[in-house]
Protein backbone atom coordinates (compact mmCIF):
# COMPACT_ATOMS: atom_id res chain seq x y z
CA UNK A 1 0.00 0.00 0.00
CA UNK A 2 1.09 3.62 -0.60
CA UNK A 3 1.21 5.55 1.89
CA UNK A 4 2.12 8.40 3.86
CA UNK A 5 1.61 10.70 6.91
CA UNK A 6 2.91 14.75 7.01
CA UNK A 7 2.64 16.91 9.71
CA UNK A 8 3.47 20.96 9.07
CA UNK A 9 4.14 23.01 11.44
CA UNK A 10 4.67 26.84 11.15
CA UNK A 11 3.51 29.91 13.26
CA UNK A 12 0.74 30.22 10.62
CA UNK A 13 -1.03 26.82 10.47
CA UNK A 14 -0.63 23.27 11.70
CA UNK A 15 -1.35 20.49 8.97
CA UNK A 16 -1.84 16.95 9.51
CA UNK A 17 -1.99 14.86 6.45
CA UNK A 18 -2.78 10.68 5.90
CA UNK A 19 -3.17 9.85 2.32
CA UNK A 20 -3.49 6.69 1.08
CA UNK A 21 -3.13 6.04 -3.11
CA UNK A 22 -4.58 2.18 -3.06
CA UNK A 23 -7.84 3.68 -1.30
CA UNK A 24 -10.99 3.55 -1.80
CA UNK A 25 -12.24 7.31 -1.82
CA UNK A 26 -13.24 7.82 2.05
CA UNK A 27 -12.17 11.25 3.27
CA UNK A 28 -11.92 12.95 6.94
CA UNK A 29 -11.46 16.66 6.09
CA UNK A 30 -11.26 19.27 8.57
CA UNK A 31 -9.59 22.60 7.21
CA UNK A 32 -11.83 24.92 9.03
CA UNK A 33 -12.77 26.44 5.71
CA UNK A 34 -15.74 24.80 4.64
CA UNK A 35 -15.45 24.95 1.02
CA UNK A 36 -11.89 23.80 0.79
CA UNK A 37 -13.02 20.68 2.87
CA UNK A 38 -15.55 20.32 0.00
CA UNK A 39 -12.93 20.32 -2.40
CA UNK A 40 -10.38 18.21 -0.68
CA UNK A 41 -13.41 15.46 -0.35
CA UNK A 42 -13.82 15.40 -4.08
CA UNK A 43 -9.82 14.99 -4.62
CA UNK A 44 -10.53 11.66 -2.28
CA UNK A 45 -13.66 10.35 -4.27
CA UNK A 46 -12.98 10.63 -7.48
CA UNK A 47 -9.22 9.86 -7.08
CA UNK A 48 -10.41 6.58 -5.23
CA UNK A 49 -7.57 7.73 -2.63
CA UNK A 50 -8.12 7.79 1.10
CA UNK A 51 -7.68 10.96 2.44
CA UNK A 52 -7.44 12.65 6.25
CA UNK A 53 -6.63 16.19 6.98
CA UNK A 54 -6.67 18.06 9.42
CA UNK A 55 -6.21 21.69 10.04
CA UNK A 56 -5.57 24.99 12.03
CA UNK A 57 -4.70 27.59 10.59
CA UNK A 58 -4.63 31.57 11.37
CA UNK A 59 -8.63 32.13 9.84
CA UNK A 60 -8.85 35.09 11.98
CA UNK A 61 -6.47 36.83 8.92
CA UNK A 62 -8.18 34.85 6.20
CA UNK A 63 -7.39 31.54 4.80
CA UNK A 64 -4.89 31.68 2.54
CA UNK A 65 -2.00 30.40 5.17
CA UNK A 66 -4.25 27.27 5.95
CA UNK A 67 -5.56 26.64 1.98
CA UNK A 68 -1.47 26.86 0.52
CA UNK A 69 -0.01 24.85 3.42
CA UNK A 70 -3.06 22.19 2.80
CA UNK A 71 -1.54 22.00 -0.80
CA UNK A 72 1.78 21.77 0.18
CA UNK A 73 1.56 19.19 3.07
CA UNK A 74 -0.97 17.08 0.45
CA UNK A 75 2.01 17.32 -2.23
CA UNK A 76 4.37 15.98 0.03
CA UNK A 77 2.06 13.45 1.59
CA UNK A 78 1.56 12.54 -2.24
CA UNK A 79 5.65 12.47 -3.37
CA UNK A 80 6.15 9.85 -0.35
CA UNK A 81 3.43 8.19 -1.12
CA UNK A 82 4.08 7.36 -4.28
CA UNK A 83 7.69 6.63 -4.16
CA UNK A 84 10.00 6.10 -6.75
CA UNK A 85 7.71 5.96 -9.54
CA UNK A 86 8.53 2.49 -10.83
CA UNK A 87 5.89 0.64 -12.48
CA UNK A 88 3.37 3.63 -12.53
CA UNK A 89 1.22 5.37 -15.90
CA UNK A 90 3.02 8.16 -15.02
CA UNK A 91 0.95 10.57 -17.24
CA UNK A 92 -2.76 11.20 -16.51
CA UNK A 93 -5.49 13.47 -17.75
CA UNK A 94 -9.43 13.98 -17.38
CA UNK A 95 -12.30 16.34 -18.61
CA UNK A 96 -14.93 16.75 -15.66
CA UNK A 97 -18.45 18.66 -16.29
CA UNK A 98 -20.58 19.78 -14.17
CA UNK A 99 -23.82 21.07 -15.88
CA UNK A 100 -22.42 24.28 -17.41
CA UNK A 101 -18.65 24.16 -16.44
CA UNK A 102 -16.06 21.83 -17.88
CA UNK A 103 -12.39 21.24 -16.84
CA UNK A 104 -9.27 19.53 -17.85
CA UNK A 105 -6.13 18.58 -16.08
CA UNK A 106 -3.15 16.93 -17.80
CA UNK A 107 -0.53 15.55 -15.08
CA UNK A 108 2.99 14.27 -15.51
CA UNK A 109 4.71 12.87 -12.32
CA UNK A 110 7.71 14.24 -13.44
CA UNK A 111 10.09 15.16 -10.91
CA UNK A 112 9.74 18.90 -11.81
CA UNK A 113 7.28 21.06 -10.27
CA UNK A 114 5.48 23.09 -12.61
CA UNK A 115 1.60 24.97 -12.79
CA UNK A 116 0.17 26.13 -15.76
CA UNK A 117 -3.41 27.17 -14.75
CA UNK A 118 -6.08 29.06 -16.29
CA UNK A 119 -9.25 29.21 -14.96
CA UNK A 120 -11.30 32.67 -15.13
CA UNK A 121 -13.80 32.42 -12.09
CA UNK A 122 -17.15 34.21 -12.86
CA UNK A 123 -16.49 35.92 -9.58
CA UNK A 124 -14.22 36.39 -6.74
CA UNK A 125 -15.98 34.61 -3.83
CA UNK A 126 -17.90 31.30 -3.74
CA UNK A 127 -19.66 31.98 -0.20
CA UNK A 128 -16.83 33.59 2.30
CA UNK A 129 -13.99 31.56 -0.17
CA UNK A 130 -11.72 33.50 -2.06
CA UNK A 131 -11.53 31.93 -5.26
CA UNK A 132 -7.75 32.92 -5.73
CA UNK A 133 -6.77 30.51 -3.20
CA UNK A 134 -7.68 27.70 -5.64
CA UNK A 135 -4.31 28.79 -7.57
CA UNK A 136 -2.43 29.12 -4.53
CA UNK A 137 -3.29 25.31 -3.37
CA UNK A 138 -2.59 24.03 -6.86
CA UNK A 139 0.67 25.64 -6.41
CA UNK A 140 1.82 24.78 -2.87
CA UNK A 141 0.71 21.19 -4.26
CA UNK A 142 2.74 20.89 -7.39
CA UNK A 143 5.78 22.80 -5.53
CA UNK A 144 5.69 20.01 -2.64
CA UNK A 145 4.76 16.48 -5.32
CA UNK A 146 6.99 17.93 -7.72
CA UNK A 147 4.50 17.28 -10.52
CA UNK A 148 3.97 18.60 -13.76
CA UNK A 149 0.02 20.24 -13.85
CA UNK A 150 -2.14 22.17 -16.48
CA UNK A 151 -5.44 22.62 -15.20
CA UNK A 152 -7.79 24.70 -17.42
CA UNK A 153 -11.71 25.96 -17.29
CA UNK A 154 -12.98 25.79 -20.54
CA UNK A 155 -16.62 26.97 -19.31
CA UNK A 156 -18.39 27.86 -17.11
CA UNK A 157 -20.59 31.08 -15.53
CA UNK A 158 -20.60 29.03 -12.06
CA UNK A 159 -17.84 29.73 -10.17
CA UNK A 160 -18.82 27.00 -7.60
CA UNK A 161 -19.13 25.01 -10.71
CA UNK A 162 -15.53 25.68 -11.91
CA UNK A 163 -13.94 25.58 -9.14
CA UNK A 164 -15.42 21.91 -8.46
CA UNK A 165 -14.71 20.51 -12.03
CA UNK A 166 -11.05 21.43 -11.73
CA UNK A 167 -11.12 19.66 -8.51
CA UNK A 168 -12.37 16.83 -10.01
CA UNK A 169 -10.67 16.60 -13.03
CA UNK A 170 -7.27 17.30 -10.74
CA UNK A 171 -8.11 13.94 -8.86
CA UNK A 172 -9.30 11.75 -11.94
CA UNK A 173 -5.75 13.10 -13.52
CA UNK A 174 -3.56 11.48 -10.25
CA UNK A 175 -5.69 8.56 -10.40
CA UNK A 176 -4.82 7.55 -14.03
CA UNK A 177 -1.17 8.83 -13.15
CA UNK A 178 -0.93 6.89 -10.20
CA UNK A 179 -2.29 3.84 -11.57
CA UNK A 180 0.23 0.71 -12.25
CA UNK A 181 1.25 -0.34 -15.74
CA UNK A 182 1.09 -4.20 -16.05
CA UNK A 183 3.43 -3.41 -19.39
CA UNK A 184 6.35 -1.08 -17.02
CA UNK A 185 8.00 -2.95 -14.41
CA UNK A 186 10.29 -0.20 -14.27
CA UNK A 187 10.43 4.14 -14.03
CA UNK A 188 8.58 5.06 -16.82
CA UNK A 189 11.45 7.27 -17.82
CA UNK A 190 14.73 7.20 -20.49
CA UNK A 191 16.28 8.92 -17.61
CA UNK A 192 16.02 5.70 -15.04
CA UNK A 193 14.55 8.27 -12.36
CA UNK A 194 11.36 10.65 -12.01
Amino acid sequence: MRKAEVTRSTKETRIDVRLNLDGAGTARIDSGVPFLDHMLEQIARHGAFDLEVSAKGDLRIDAHHTVEDVGITLGQAFAKAVGDKRGVRRYGHAYVPLDEALSRAVVDLSGRPGLEYHIEFARARIGEFDVDLVHEFFQGFVNHAQVTLHVDNLKGTNAHHQAETAFKAFARALRMAVESDPRVKDVPSTKGSL
